[in-house]
């Protein structure tokens, strides 16, 4: 059996279109083994009608088998002289799916939903991650989305991104709102969005539950405290987690998922999310979790099937999963629109947002959906030169000299810096790149120069230059400049 459908969002972190893919695909392969042949379902326009309809058995005709001969007492011929049987072909569920052969990019906005036991909505939107797939490359990119991002919302005032969804569903915008916060989306970050996937939390504990029943591995890298989070109810709990790798089921996945009680908050949620989304991959993937797939997605789809709402046909969902299990997980990029490409902002009535720096999310999105990664050190320095970009480089370090030294090394490569400094507040930081002005190829170049990896290359933020790009030069520097 192939579980490549599997692969595609495991892979690609969204358990919501994992129980989607895992679900139908499972419900395919059962019908087959049980019936004994490739089975046809009514299928919907669109797969909120295969939620309500369950797939039929579509009878393949058979030619009648004579009846074999008794045993007779009269004939002379051996007992074990019967013909062998002719070998039954392994019927493939999945090879009739037509394949996607239409090279644009394809993407996907997910959305979960906090919607509680006996709530109704409207409900905004707690999680956005935006998946794209580009079919002729074999890539990917995963985005994640802070909710407090103040954006336009087509239609109506101006807000979070996360009451694009609350608006939409109450106030009947066609499609609901998942539609609406496409359309926001699409709008504000300049993506054509194709297609949503909405979710509450219940799919993901249902999903790790059935699909890792042992937990799933995550690695904190500092201990986390949260004396307030929220309960199913209405109330908080407590939740603590040590620093260091440990295994976690369902529910406490899911709240070290979900809390935003560390200096990063959002920001940090979000690299969580797709910490945990990179685990349950692997945990699902391995041997164990493979067999425990085979055996539970048509339980899993019964429990899950009315907590998902999407624009997706089968059909759709089936071929993508195709498409998907060609592209590796080295070709698959995340990002977070984190402090790096907002400003903080308050409201008139007093609320914290987000306010974005549309220049330094263009870069972001450059860098998670359209990477570079296969130009060679000769065509980023074209790139480069195009530009003409100002260079100046910063010493991050207390140790004097390293700026004018790393500016004698950049000299020997030829590339002209036009000024050296010290940071006013160093603090001994990694060495990165930061571009100020968009001069995106200049930057990945001088990164690459330095064998830097892409995520050194950051926007600049903080003004510290009117210059074009700046090096901000750490203790690692030193190993560069000796060619270690």
């Amino acid at each position: 059996m192939r579980l490549s459908p599997l692969t595609f969002v495991l892979s690609i972190a969204a358990l919501a279109i994992a129980t989607i893919v895992c679900s139908a695909v499972g419900y395919t392969t059962a019908y087959s083994f049980s019936v004994g042949s490739v089975q046809t379902f009514d299928q919907q326009p669109i797969f909120d009608g295969f939620l309500r309809t369950q797939p039929t058995p579509t009878p393949v005709p058979t030619q009648a088998v004579a009846a074999a001969p008794t045993a007779s007492t009269a004939t002379d011929e051996p007992a074990d002289s019967m013909a062998p049987l002719e070998p039954t072909a392994t019927l493939d569920p999945l090879a009739d799916i037509p394949a996607i052969t239409d090279p644009r990019r394809i993407t996907i906005l997910i959305l979960g939903i906090d919607q509680r036991t006996g709530e109704t909505g409207p409900f905004r939107s707690d999680t956005m991650i935006l998946v794209s797939l580009d079919p002729a490359r074999k890539t990917a990119g995963v985005l994640s989305i802070p909710r407090d991002l103040w954006v336009t919302i087509p239609g109506y005032q101006s807000g979070r991104i996360n009451t694009a969804n609350e608006l939409g569903d109450a106030y009947g915008f066609p499609g609901g709102g998942p539609a609406l916060a496409a359309a926001t989306v699409e709008l504000n970050l300049g993506i054509d969005i194709d297609y949503y996937v909405l979710v509450n939390f219940d799919v993901f504990t249902q999903v790790v539950d059935v699909l890792a029943p042992n937990g799933v591995e995550v690695c904190p890298n500092e201990p986390i405290d949260d004396p307030k989070y929220p309960d199913a109810g209405y109330g908080t709990l407590e939740v603590h987690f040590d620093a260091g790798c440990q295994r976690l089921q369902a529910t406490r996945l899911l709240q070290y998922a979900r809390t935003r009680a560390t200096y990063g908050g959002d920001f940090d949620r979000a690299r969580r999310q797709q910490e945990v989304l990179n685990a349950f991959r692997e945990e699902v993937l391995s041997a164990g979790g493979l067999a425990n797939i085979i055996s539970q997605v048509p339980t899993l789809w019964e429990q899950v099937s009315t907590n998902v709402k999407t624009n997706l046909s089968l059909s759709e969902i089936l071929s993508l999963a195709q498409l998907a299990q060609d592209i590796p997980r080295s070709s698959i990029t995340f990002g977070v629109i984190d402090n790096l490409y907002v400003d903080l902002g308050q409201t008139n009535t007093g609320d914290q947002v987000l306010i974005p720096r549309q220049s330094s999310i263009n870069f972001l999105l450059q860098q998670v959906f359209n990477p570079q990664g296969d130009l060679t050190l000769s065509d980023l320095r074209t790139r480069a030169e195009a530009e003409n970009a100002e260079i100046v480089v910063f010493n991050n370090t207390d140790t004097s000299g390293l700026a004018g030294q790393t500016r004698d090394w950049l000299t020997s490569r030829g590339v002209s810096v036009a000024n050296i400094g010290n940071v006013s507040s160093p603090n001994s930081a990694s060495t990165i790149v930061r571009d100020y002005t968009g001069k995106v190829w200049t930057a990945r170049y001088l990164a690459a120069l330095m064998g830097l990896p892409a995520d050194r290359v950051q926007p600049g933020a903080d003004g510290a230059t009117t210059a074009d790009v700046m090096v901000v030069v750490g203790p690692d520097i030193q190993s560069i400049l000796a060619g270690e």
